[in-house]
């Protein structure tokens, strides 16, 4: 298509202005497969096998989810993710880079230039576009190239199964909400350090020190998938403060602390965040997600930030060799406060 030449004006350098003819669109340069029948099919063989490479990581990426499951072990859980990562990968990129290259090689790649007009065109024009539109479908030869228009058509078809399975097989799995309000802490269970799981005896802990803190487990339930889950709810970070510096606490839990040391939910009461960063000088615990503060000296109160209330306190104390044990689970659900909390 030829565009319409018109002159140009611009600036001289003397305040004049100059004219100069439009150049126009420059002379179409044909490519291989424009002008040579063999190329024409070797681009559009290349592009059905992309799209079917779309296909098989598709088929590839179901069967991942459902044939190789995370067995709860770090091993476990990077080999599933690799595996299903890889085929999601292969599926998506087929079509990316197919859609690319039928673009380059098949379609056509004439310039067209056209005046410019009202954002809305007229009714005869509107139709002319629509025609257009046709004629560019046509254009692309999908009409006439029946094996690439199965293709295309299933692996686009197909590709939205590697997001849509994951997603509604979660569905419905465990709606019983009231697991959040127990987690592996109980009277007697001892504190023990993040991740090796050594016990903690009071004296070791300093004033000014935080401890990430799991409860005490067999090694052999270490090695469960069961301990991956009931570890993340069960996360606790434990600070020491001059007793001084406590605020007034709540009616009932004057003796959840001992000489000091607190001890709190580690999982933010916002979105469930680990909250990991403490400021020794004003005693507060930051959530590195969206800045949600608790106020360790005042219960693990809100300060700032979107959380809604204070992180879940464990009650702790010491057994009879001076190791630090848990009084009791926590009093309340841990984690973001969703509404089915209230069941």
């Amino acid at each position: 298509m030829s565009s319409k030449t018109t002159d140009v004006t611009v600036p001289h350098q003397d305040g004049d202005l100059e004219r100069f003819p439009d150049p126009g669109i420059p002379e179409h340069q044909h490519r291989q497969a424009d002008i040579d029948p063999k190329a024409d099919k070797r681009a559009e063989r290349q592009v059905v096998v992309l799209f079917t490479i779309s296909v098989i990581g598709t088929i590839v990426a179901l069967w991942a989810y459902f044939a190789v499951r995370p067995d709860g072990t770090v091993g476990g859980v990077r080999t599933s993710t690799m595996v299903l990562g890889l085929a999601i990968f292969f599926a998506l990129a087929g079509i990316g880079v197919g859609a690319i290259h039928w673009a380059k090689t098949l379609m056509s790649d004439h310039e067209v230039a056209e005046d410019r007009h009202a954002t809305r065109s007229p009714d005869d024009v509107r139709e002319v576009a629509v025609q257009k539109l046709a004629e560019g479908i046509k254009d692309s030869g999908i009409g006439r190239r029946g094996v690439l228009k199965g293709v295309v058509i299933s692996a686009l078809a197909l590709f939205p199964l590697t997001i849509a399975v994951p997603l509604i097989s979660s569905v419905g799995g465990d709606w019983n909400v009231g697991t959040f309000r127990t987690t592996l802490w109980k009277k007697g269970t001892r504190l023990t350090y993040d991740p090796t799981g050594r016990p903690i005896k009071a004296s070791d802990v300093t004033i000014g020190s935080a401890v990430h803190v799991i409860p005490e487990v067999s090694e052999e339930f270490r090695q469960t998938g069961e301990w991956i889950t009931e570890k993340a709810k069960a996360l606790v970070l434990m600070v020491r403060l001059d007793p001084r510096d406590f605020k007034p606490f709540a009616k009932g839990r004057e003796n959840w602390t001992y000489d000091g040391i607190i001890a709190f939910s580690k999982i933010c009461t916002h979105v469930g965040c680990p909250v990991a960063l403490y400021e020794q000088q004003t005693h507060h615990l930051l959530c590195p997600c969206h800045q949600s503060t608790f106020d360790v000296a005042d219960g693990a109160k809100v300060v700032f930030g979107p959380a809604k209330r204070p992180l879940p306190q464990l009650p702790i104390t010491v057994d009879s060799e001076g190791y630090l044990v848990a009084q009791d689970g926590f009093d309340e659900p841990i984690g973001p406060s969703f509404w089915e909390r209230l069941r």
